[in-house]
């Protein structure tokens, strides 16, 4: 018999968390930010079935309940934090930055206010970089293993069993 695992999020009394997918997104997560959770394509179909199954009816669900709003189309761009002094100059156009060689024949970076930066190899800017999740035409990507994710096979406590139900 599977029990249920302590919820993953727990106000300081003890108690589940009554908003587990603000306190999960809040923190560093892959694919969230301050406004939105991206979940690539190609993961996704590549989750197990059960998995697929669960999170389809969520989806459904969910646009269900919000069916009144007039959703655009979006487009996902996969941004990184890299450091200013290493980005080339689409990179740089598109954080908000140019680099020019001052009267001196020094680099200098300067922002969209035109105004320069302070200590650009220490700065870290969002910049746009090749995806490095494969496309969904590239087909199953495997995930790894079960034993070395959350839970996965010998993760539960000796008193539990894993039931392969995800």
């Amino acid at each position: 018999m599977k029990r249920e695992q302590p919820p993953l999020f727990t106000e300081p009394d003890g108690a589940a968390s009554t908003t587990p997918l603000r306190d999960y997104a809040d923190q560093p997560c892959p694919g969230a930010s301050e406004d939105y959770l991206v979940v690539p394509r190609s993961l996704a179909q590549s989750m197990p079935l059960r998995w697929q199954q669960v999170f389809t009816d969520l989806l459904a669900d969910l646009h269900d309940a919000y069916r009144e709003l007039d959703w655009p189309e979006y487009r996902v761009v996969p941004l990184r934090r890299e450091l200013l002094t290493d980005l080339d100059e689409q990179q740089l156009a598109s954080a908000g930055y140019v680099a020019d060689l001052d009267a001196d024949g020094e680099l200098v970076f300067r922002d969209a206010t035109e105004r320069p930066v302070p200590d650009p190899h220490t700065r870290r800017v969002l910049a746009p970089v090749v995806d490095p999740i494969p496309p969904p035409s590239a087909g199953r990507v495997e995930p790894r293993p079960a034993d070395d994710r959350a839970g996965g096979p010998g993760t539960n406590p000796p008193d539990q069993h894993d039931e392969g139900q995800w």
